[in-house]
C-alpha cells in the first residue's frame, strides 16, 4: 500500500465513520490506538470499544496503551513511522513528544466550530446553550485543549427539538467527510492552517451529574435544551415526592402556574410550568423504573394536578 503512513487514534462509536472512511479511501493505516478495553453492564464484563472492533475486522493491528504518555508507547509510534497522525475522540490528551513524531502533523476532528466550545463535551453544551448552529472543525493539533491552527471547517443547524443523540450521530457523519476534504487539500496543497483567534473561544467542560438537575426557576425553552442537550448522560432531572424523576424528551408550551407545578397529569399529557411557559414531558424515568412515555408513565404511576416538582429530594423547590 502507498501513500501517507497514517496511524489512527479513537475510541467510541463516534471516531467510527471517520476510520471507515479512511478505510474506504485506501489509505495506508498502519495503526489504530484506542482505550483500554473497560468493564460495563451489570457483569461488568470486559468490552472493546468499538474503534478497535472495527479496526480488527479489517485487520489492523490495535495498540491499547493505559496512558499515551508512557515512553514504550511513544517509542512504539517512532517505530512505526506515520507521516500523519488523525485524532477522533480518542480520550487522551497528547503529549507533545507524541505530536511531535509524524512529519505532517496530528490532525484532530473536533465537533464545534472553533475556536468556539473547545473542550470534552462541545455538542452537548451547544444545546445545552440554544445555540441554533454548529459544526465541525480539522485542526493541526498542539498541546494546548483544541487550540491548534484551523484547516477546514463545516457548518450545520441545530433544529430547536434536536437532542444530543441525532446531533451526535449527524456530527460524526460530518466530521468524516470533512476529513476527507482536509486530506484532499492538504494532499493537492490547497489547505492551510490558520490560526484560531482566542478572544472567540468558549469552554465546554466535561458534564457532571450535577449539569443535569433542573431548577423550575427557568424559562420553558432553557430547561428543554437541557433536557436536549443531556439525554444520554447524565439526564435532566427533578424529584418527585422524594424519588428521582430523569427527563429524555419534552417541547416547550406556554403554561402559567407556580416553576414546578403539575399543569395536566392526564390522558398523555403531562405539563410542567417553568418561571415563563412550560413543558410537556414526553418520555421520563422515575428511580428504578423503566423508560417510559408519558402515556404509559401516567397510566402506571398517576399524579395530581398540583403536584410541585422538587429540586432536591426533601422537596425544596
Amino acid at each position: 500500500m502507498t501513500g501517507w503512513r497514517i496511524i489512527f487514534m479513537g475510541t467510541p462509536e463516534f471516531a467510527c465513520p471517520t476510520l471507515r472512511t479512511l478505510i474506504a479511501r485506501g489509505e495506508n493505516l498502519v495503526a489504530v490506538v484506542t482505550q483500554p478495553d473497560r468493564p460495563k453492564g451489570r457483569g461488568q464484563k470486559l468490552l472493546p470499544p468499538p474503534v478497535k472492533e472495527l479496526a480488527l475486522q479489517h485487520g489492523i493491528p490495535v495498540i491499547q496503551p493505559p496512558k499515551v504518555r508512557d515512553l514504550a508507547f511513544i517509542e512504539t509510534l517512532l517505530d512505526l513511522k506515520p507521516d500523519l497522525i488523525v485524532v477522533v475522540a480518542f480520550g487522551q490528551i497528547l503529549p507533545k513528544a507524541l505530536l511531535d513524531i509524524p512529519p505532517k502533523g496530528c490532525i484532530n476532528v473536533h465537533a464545534s466550530l472553533l475556536p468556539r466550545y473547545r473542550g470534552a463535551a462541545p455538542l452537548n453544551w451547544c444545546i445545552i446553550n440554544g445555540e441554533t448552529e454548529t459544526g465541525v472543525t480539522t485542526m493541526l493539533m498542539d498541546p494546548g485543549l483544541d487550540t491548534g491552527p484551523m484547516l477546514l471547517r463545516s457548518a450545520t443547524t441545530i433544529d430547536g427539538n434536536e437532542d444530543i443523540i441525532a446531533l451526535h450521530d449527524r456530527m460524526s457523519l460530518l466530521g468524516a467527510e470533512l476529513l476527507a476534504e482536509t486530506l484532499d487539500g492538504l494532499k493537492a496543497g490547497r489547505v492551510s492552517p490558520q490560526q484560531q483567534d482566542d478572544s472567540l473561544s468558549c469552554y465546554a467542560p466535561m458534564l457532571k451529574k450535577e449539569d443535569g438537575l433542573i431548577n423550575w426557576y427557568r424559562e420553558a425553552r432553557a430547561i428543554h435544551n437541557q433536557v436536549r442537550g443531556l439525554a444520554v448522560w447524565p439526564g435532566a432531572y427533578t424529584f418527585l415526592n422524594g424519588q428521582t424523576l430523569k427527563l429524555y424528551r419534552t417541547s416547550v408550551g406556554d403554561g402559567t402556574g407556580l416553576p414546578g407545578l403539575v399543569l395536566r397529569a392526564e390522558r398523555g399529557v403531562f405539563e410542567v410550568a417553568c418561571l415563563s411557559g412550560s413543558i410537556f414531558i414526553e418520555e421520563l424515568q422515575l428511580a428504578g423504573k423503566k423508560r417510559l412515555d408519558a402515556a404509559s408513565f401516567l397510566a402506571g404511576c398517576p399524579i395530581s394536578q398540583g403536584t410541585q416538582l422538587a429540586n432536591c429530594a426533601n422537596g425544596d423547590i
